[in-house]
């Protein structure tokens, strides 16, 4: 065969081969984001605009450990300045109308292999629309892979029933070298992240908002009220950054700081 010849049937090929691609569709390019900002909650959103009798109970339940339960100088338990009640405030006060339940199930000291065994029992009863996971900080007490089968245990009990989920890396504390990647919480924090990319669900990134306030010439001590404890105002952040997945909610009372960062 020519030169020529073969030239032309490598090209022809080639051309065919491409004309397969199309008609196939390229290959999906892996998922390099976790969910829409804008459009993840959207349907919730527009639940919490409906006004009787169009409207319907909103369950939202705030799963994890000692924060969402509200804890802030061991063993004060400070309900109404912590992230859960301040987030439901900003709901209330942008949708009037609607009802509204924030529940929430933090355990002081549980970390996630715990909250993973509970998870059905004392979480998805309530019939949620949302969930959010918090205990990045005490699954330190646990080894990375435990708490990633956690996680994906949580994470797919609720999409298989519908449930949007919204992820939440850890508020930092005294004990931790944030800075450092390497640290036990970075660590923790960067593989609640890639589970917000791999499920394709919300993430707060609690973990580098304070990081954030600290780069920005703030001092940690001001976002705390214990070694390992927020106090209002970094409660305050992570309460600003979870009403930023409501579309309605762009606007939110609790402050001007970004919520949340692509």
């Amino acid at each position: 065969m020519s030169k020529l010849k073969l030239a032309i049937l490598v090209f022809l090929s080639l051309i065919i081969s491409g004309l397969f691609s199309l008609q196939l569709g390229a290959p999906e390019k892996p998922n390099t984001s976790y969910a829409d900002l804008e459009t993840y909650l959207e349907p919730i959103s527009k639940l919490l605009l409906q006004t009787h009798p169009h409207n319907r109970i909103i369950n939202i339940v705030t799963h994890g450990h000692s924060v969402p339960a509200g804890y802030f100088e061991t063993p004060v338990v400070d309900t109404f300045n912590a992230y859960p009640h301040l987030m439901h405030h900003g709901l209330k006060s942008h949708s009037p109308n609607a009802i509204i339940n924030v529940i929430v199930t933090g355990i002081g000291g549980e970390s996630s292999d715990s909250g993973a065994a509970r998870f059905h029992k004392e979480v998805l009863t309530h019939r949620p629309d949302v969930i959010t996971i918090d205990y990045g900080l005490n699954d330190r007490m646990i080894t990375l892979a435990d708490a990633r089968t956690s996680w994906i245990f949580m994470i797919e009990a609720a999409l298989a029933k519908g449930i949007k989920v919204i992820l939440l890396t850890p508020t930092l504390d005294t004990l931790s070298e944030s800075m450092n990647p390497n640290d036990p919480l970075s660590l923790h924090a960067e593989q609640i992240r890639s589970l917000a990319i791999e499920y394709n669900v919300g993430l707060v990134d609690s973990f580098r908002l304070f990081n954030d306030y600290v780069k920005d010439g703030g001092s940690l001590n001001d976002l705390l009220s214990h070694i390992n404890h927020p106090n209002r105002k970094g409660h305050e952040l992570v309460a600003h950054a979870l009403l930023q997945w409501f579309p309605t909610m762009v606007s939110s009372r609790l402050g001007e700081r970004s919520a949340i960062r692509h």
